[in-house]
């Protein structure tokens, strides 16, 4: 545990030291991945094309979330010295069969980049130049360049910049080529002397991308949305509130014959006998709770954790370790949650219902990845985890996750008060009556999910863009925002919608107030089916397998999260209302 918590921290450490170099010390320049520009998850290994590549391939040492990034870093046989320059350097000479030319033309074709990384800057370029347009004739011309120019920018012992061109060489045409082709490899490094301080270079970095920049802070949409959620929010509580005046004046009134009042009226109060009966399959409504809470409080800490500034855009993956590692420090936040409120709401076999906490969505997750996993194992790509990777992981959970969800359920059921119901519930339950089609809960769960994804829906294209596109995302302080409206918005939705099924004399509310706020990861998926076929150029098996089989899982994750939330809103609602109420 100690050690984990230390890694933790130490993910957000900032390079504001660095490495230094001394005058003509040696600069390892790694090779990383290669793969097609509009699929940012299809990604292999740079030497599986025919390029060149040292006798022996010498592999980093990376990082968890490095590997989880498909990142696999290999020493290169590019040859640099810190301040020494170069010029048409050779770096070798291939002789190219027949297949390693049509593998070549098949990867320009592509679109395919390449990615170095030096001194923990990456590099990137395209393997070669595609050539097309036209309609008669129509023009298709396939080149590879064999000639890369590095600029390398430093202050005093220090590399602050470094990018490639491949200005002043054409490319080699590869349309009517003959096998054996013999090729040689050329490169030339530049270095220049800079004032830009070290601690500066990763701002550098993001104005500087390969790939096109996007992402802009979006205020007129921020204060958009958050005048719609004030709006929304004080609707909310202003209607409830002199709703709820109205109705604690009716039905606190004193009447002579409290027994024709039962009979008569109607409303909420009506089923004071009934709203608090427990649900059924409590165990596995217990774990959604449990869960829930823990992605709750996962977010939270992610979101805290970068705008401490403890996530680097230069440094790969440190956000996909620090999920991994507070997703099994949290685990005892599920199991206390779920074993609380299953002692609370009378249930008998925890031992159950911890398994089930810890199953509800690990295994849907284990399901989704090994489908995943398979598919970029038999494609050759590098989102395919080693198997040293996935031990690891697997090690994670148990020793760490499922142990933490095992003690917070025995803490949880262990400090368990009981469920102190403000009204005592009757052995037989009352009759619902028929509700008209807009208090169904297919309505409700229509209303209670759209109007939380309306909040975030602007954001939603900018953690997309990221999650499945080339950005870089550093707007943290407005995606704290966002997640306060998302909860704020969600809590006010369930409210009011638990108060109308009420209303409606429908006590059946545990289940609905879950389902109702949950139902906004559904318009989540739709948006992503969107996004996949309108804003991007995704394609290929691998890259659409890794979308959706990902999306549905975050979707899940959005139904368990906010479903949570408008549960506990709900609870707090009605308790609220019940206690104020006088019982005849």
């Amino acid at each position: 545990m100690a050690a984990l918590l230390a890694t933790l921290l130490l993910l957000g450490a900032s390079s504001t030291l660095g490495k230094t170099y001394e005058d003509g010390e040696k600069v390892t320049l790694y090779v990383n991945k290669v793969g097609p520009y509009f699929n940012p998850h299809e990604t292999y290994n740079y030497y599986e094309l025919p390029l060149c590549r040292p006798e022996k391939v010498e592999f980093a040492s990376l990082t968890l979330g490095e590997v989880l990034h498909g990142d696999r870093m290999a020493v290169s046989t590019y040859e640099m010295k810190f301040k020494e320059a170069k010029e048409s350097a050779e770096l070798c000479k291939l002789t190219l069969k027949e297949d390693d030319i049509e593998q070549l033309k098949e990867a320009i074709e592509d679109l395919y980049y390449f990615e170095f990384v030096l001194d923990e800057l990456p590099i990137r370029g395209f393997i070669g130049h595609l050539d097309e347009g036209g309609f008669l004739p129509h023009k298709h011309k396939v080149s590879l360049w064999t000639h890369h120019h590095f600029n390398l920018e430093y202050n005093g012992n220090q590399i602050i910049s470094a990018n490639v061109t491949t200005r002043g060489h054409d490319p080699l045409s590869l349309d009517e080529v003959e096998a054996p082709l013999e090729l040689t490899f050329t490169y030339s490094v530049m270095w220049k002397e800079t004032t830009e301080k070290y601690e500066t270079r990763g701002q550098r970095l993001r104005d500087s991308s390969f790939f096109p920049k996007t992402l802009e802070i979006h205020w007129l949409s921020i204060i958009n949305s958050m005048v719609l959620v004030f709006l929304l929010i004080g609707f909310v509580v202003i209607i409830l509130m002199r709703v709820l005046k109205n109705d604690f004046a009716r039905y606190n009134t004193e009447e002579e014959d409290s027994e024709d009042l039962d009979q008569d009226d109607n409303g909420w109060k009506i089923i004071h006998t009934d709203v608090f009966r427990f649900p059924p399959h409590k165990s596995i409504f217990c774990a959604i709770l449990g869960v829930g809470s823990q992605f709750l409080a996962l977010a939270t800490g992610i979101i805290v954790m970068a705008l401490m500034g403890m996530f680097n855009v230069h440094k790969h993956g440190a956000m996909n370790s620090a999920a991994i590692l507070l997703y099994a420090l949290t685990s005892c936040v599920s199991g206390y949650v779920s074993g609380n409120m299953f002692r609370k709401l009378g249930g008998h076999n925890w031992v159950w219902n911890i398994i089930l906490v810890s199953c509800i969505y690990t295994v849907p997750f284990f399901l989704m990845w090994s489908v995943a996993n398979s598919v970029a194992w038999y494609l050759g790509s590098t989102q395919a985890l080693p198997y040293t990777t996935v031990i690891l992981l697997m090690l994670i959970w148990l020793l760490v996750g499922f142990p933490l969800t095992v003690i917070g359920g025995i803490f949880g059921k262990n400090m368990a008060d009981s469920f102190d119901a403000p009204c005592r519930t009757k052995n037989i339950p009352r009759e619902i009556p028929p509700v008209p089609w807009y208090r169904s809960a297919p309505a409700h769960m229509l209303i209670g999910g759209f109007l939380p994804f309306s909040a975030i829906s602007v954001e939603l294209y900018y953690i997309f863009a990221t999650m499945w596109g080339r950005e870089q995302y550093t707007l943290y302080g407005i995606l704290f925002i966002v997640f306060v409206i998302l909860l704020s918005v969600t809590g006010c939705i369930s409210v009011a919608l638990t108060y109308f099924q009420l209303s409606s004399e429908d006590y059946r509310w545990w289940w609905r107030s879950i389902f109702s706020a949950g139902s906004t990861g559904v318009f989540i998926f739709l948006y992503a089916l969107f996004y996949y076929y309108k804003r991007s150029n995704m394609s290929g098996t691998l890259q659409t397998v890794e979308f959706f089989g990902y999306t549905i899982l975050i979707c899940y994750a959005f139904f368990l999260s906010l479903g949570t939330v408008s549960f506990f809103a709900s609870l707090k609602f009605i308790r609220y209302i019940y206690v104020n109420l006088k019982m005849d």
